[in-house]
């Protein structure tokens, strides 16, 4: 299966408590990278959070943000702190006694200082598990993005493929010509020197010209790392990596095939074989 790492899911849940809403973002990256934005009640659940993300991800920076927003019909009454209350209240009248022209404090004066007003502890564990749910749904959904992301970019793997295979088959099918080609130019060139042919100096121009350019390591190389792409393509696993490592293999092959071109048409297959890795290579970046 094919993923790629770029991808969004978003995921909604609602209940007594109120909204729940996840959204997750990846983009490419070399290892796995989370980020959390949770709200102060959720950020206990970070670590489980985590967990959950290695199940279904292997590689890309990931973006998590979780909102809560909490239901409409719910009125959260204050706390007052009575002591301190009276406590403040005491303190400004004794200031205000030793002041020829005291200010009146009113009671949002004192419900302004520091523990004389709060919000009773609300429980969330009923928000929490909703929270863990909807995370783990919203992480499925993102591995589907991927995974449909991912499978849409195998029709052009197949087809540069395919066409690196005949590629690497018309140049193979043309070597013996080649080749021969060579030969009877060497000999029209000790003709033309008026240098005597002998058999022995023939035989050992060929055998450094063959040997100079004798591309069929490459070409079985060429083949293999076409075979390998291809087998790799169908694995369960994470594949970005190993087909980064078979662009760069692919490539080193390319390159030699063209250092020992003997002839515009096997130049023009090693340019049009990097083209086609360099278009493959640009995707596979963005593959888990």
């Amino acid at each position: 299966m094919i993923r790629s790492m770029t991808a969004f899911a978003r995921k909604d849940a609602r209940g007594d408590w109120g909204t729940l809403t996840c959204e997750i973002r990846t983009v490419n990256h070399r290892y796995l990278e989370p980020s959390f934005r949770l709200p102060e009640a959720f950020r206990e659940l970070e670590s489980r959070f985590r967990e959950e993300l290695r199940k279904g991800l292997k590689r890309g920076k990931v973006d998590i943000s979780m909102r809560l927003q909490s239901a409409e019909n719910e009125v959260q009454s204050f706390e007052i702190n009575e002591e301190i209350a009276k406590a403040v209240n005491e303190a400004a009248n004794h200031v205000n006694r030793m002041l020829d022209n005291p200010a009146h404090i009113s009671a949002l004066d004192i419900m302004r200082w520091p523990g004389v007003m709060s919000l009773p502890e609300q429980d969330y564990s009923e928000a929490q598990t909703a929270a863990a749910e909807l995370f783990a749904e919203t992480v499925v959904e993102l591995v589907s993005v991927r995974e449909r992301e991912g499978e849409r970019l195998r029709p052009l793997f197949e087809d540069r493929l395919a066409t690196m295979s005949k590629l690497v088959s018309e140049v193979r099918e043309r070597m013996p010509e080649l080749l021969a080609a060579q030969e009877q130019a060497l000999r029209d060139r000790f003709e033309k020197a008026k240098v005597e042919l002998e058999p022995e100096r023939v035989a050992q121009e060929m055998v450094m010209l063959a040997q100079k350019s004798d591309v069929a390591e490459e070409l079985d190389r060429l083949d293999a790392h076409v075979s390998e792409v291809t087998e790799t393509l169908q694995g369960d696993d994470a594949i970005g990596r190993r087909l980064d490592f078979l662009m760069q293999e692919l490539n080193r092959e390319a390159n030699t095939l063209s250092s020992k071109s003997i002839d515009a048409a096997v130049t023009r297959a090693a340019v049009d074989l990097k083209v086609l890795i360099e278009q493959m290579r640009e995707q596979v970046q963005n593959l888990e």
